[in-house]
């Protein structure tokens, strides 16, 4: 990507900008291919959710993660440009877009924060290949017209243009900067979310009680026979309620109740959002290491400190859950040093504690290695045994039949990565699909040797509870 010092903070003059993407749509007609033309700008602090709330569209894509506790927010809205893929190999063609994007891509403004550029968002399954009923494709990636981020008390504010050979310059530079003048003094007015809140909502479930313990039981005769050593379970439920659900206010809520989990909302432009709270990071990557962890093994919280603190040392005394964590943690440990990585990480797991809910903890590190990109590490840890099984695809075959729906985006991959190849990507856990005045929710378990068919299904019921609420918010 070419990146130009030009400085368009200081002098707002339209006059300067137009001569810029004059230049740009000269480039575009000599290369004869449109181009991406991404402009930040360093801006006030503004709140990334308020800024989605302001320009909300059911039927644009937009993304939005944050997570409270690391101080880090971004949201992008509108598509300047698409991607889809699906198989085997959907990672590397979602790279190969992001990289033939970036050969021609022209960036200016204010560029020097990690936040700045052009992000891609991307949204991948947690299946190759989508159903035809499915909300989003296998592997989608966007470039929005639109993006605010935060990070470390810097807010930066970009747009993202693409400039072909008949690109109306003029209109564009006035678009831009009628924009730049918005975030420069954003008005925080209360947000129309057109509906009126949820009192009533009806539950039902996808698959019963019944069925779920049922295929329960025929996967602990699986690992008695030594077929698998772990497959994750889910349920899902539908709620339907007497008004529209509106994602940007579940989200409201669900930022407030859980501040160390990535409060997410992903759009696919045609009125279905999967939106939720993710206890967990699958890969994030910086200019010098990558990040993962391990998250497997659970229980609920206690009614008082005393109880709290005893469940967790239970929790980290118990066999089963213990193995179940230790088959997680090592088969990512395996997975980034099969990339000829680096790898390091805690020796004994520790305990992160959520709103209804204390998980075993692992943290792992890998010193970031040119050779790989955040694409190769998705392709290798996606989907972990925490939510797939293991063996992976011998596991990953089966779990379709024996949940009886289809997963789409629930356990999937979601994230971003920027210019540089820098990015963060979490699990699509805690989660639920949007659209109108419905909604499925989800939730999953994972199934070793010594697992209990009630105790499994009592599981995910506490996990379904945060979900719930949020609906209801």
């Amino acid at each position: 990507m070419l990146t130009l010092p030009i400085d368009l903070s200081t002098n707002r003059s339209p006059d300067k900008l137009i001569t810029f993407l004059e230049e740009c749509r000269l480039d575009a007609r000599r290369q004869k291919s449109a181009l991406l033309v991404s402009i930040s700008l360093k801006v006030d602090g503004l709140d990334p959710l308020a800024v989605l709330e302001s320009i909300f569209e059911a039927k644009e894509r937009h993304f939005y993660v944050e997570r409270p506790s690391e101080g880090i927010a971004i949201a992008g809205a509108e598509a300047v440009l698409t991607f889809t893929a699906s198989g085997v190999d959907r990672f590397k063609k979602c790279q190969a877009f992001v990289e033939s994007t970036l050969v021609t891509a022209v960036s200016v403004g204010d560029i020097n924060y990690s936040l700045s550029g052009p992000h891609f968002f991307c949204a991948f399954s947690f299946l190759n290949e989508a159903e035809a009923a499915d909300s989003f494709e296998a592997a989608s990636v966007f470039v929005p017209r639109w993006q605010v981020g935060i990070e470390q008390g810097v807010t930066v504010a970009v747009a993202n243009i693409v400039v072909d050979a008949t690109c109306d310059v003029k209109a564009q530079a006035e678009r831009l900067l009628k924009a730049h003048s918005k975030f420069g003094s954003f008005d925080y007015s209360q947000p129309d979310f057109k509906s009126d809140r949820v009192q009533h909502v009806e539950v039902s479930d996808v698959n019963s009680e019944e069925v779920y313990k049922s295929a329960v039981k025929q996967t602990l005769e699986k690992i008695k026979e030594g077929e698998i050593e772990k497959i994750v379970l889910a349920r899902a439920k539908d709620f339907k309620s007497n008004n529209d659900f509106h994602p940007l206010r579940i989200l409201n809520g669900l930022r407030q109740r859980f501040a160390q989990c990535y409060v997410f909302s992903v759009a696919n432009g045609r009125g279905q959002s999967f939106i939720g709270a993710s206890p967990e990071r699958l890969i994030k990557c910086d200019k010098d290491k990558f990040y993962t962890e391990a998250l497997a093994g659970s229980v609920k919280r206690g009614a008082t400190a005393s109880e709290d603190a005893f469940l967790a040392s239970s929790l980290q005394k118990d066999d089963k859950e213990l193995r179940e964590h230790a088959i997680v943690a090592d088969t990512i440990y395996s997975h980034l040093a099969g990339l000829g990585l680096v790898v390091s990480r805690a020796e004994k797991p520790g305990i992160h504690r959520y709103n209804h809910v204390q998980h075993l903890h692992t943290p792992i590190e890998a010193k970031r290695d040119s050779k790989a990109s955040i694409f190769d590490i998705l392709q290798r840890l996606h989907p972990t045994p925490a939510v797939g099984g293991l063996p992976r695809d011998i596991a990953v075959s089966q779990i379709r039949k024996l949940e009886g729906f289809s997963r789409g985006l629930y356990a999937g991959a979601i994230g971003y990565v920027n210019a540089t190849g820098e990015g963060e990507f979490f699990v699509g856990l805690r989660s639920a699909l949007v659209e109108q005045n419905k909604a499925r929710a989800y939730a999953g378990s994972g199934i070793v040797a010594g697992s209990s068919e009630q105790n499994e299904f009592n599981e995910i019921e506490l996990k379904f509870k945060a979900m719930h609420e949020a609906l209801l918010s």
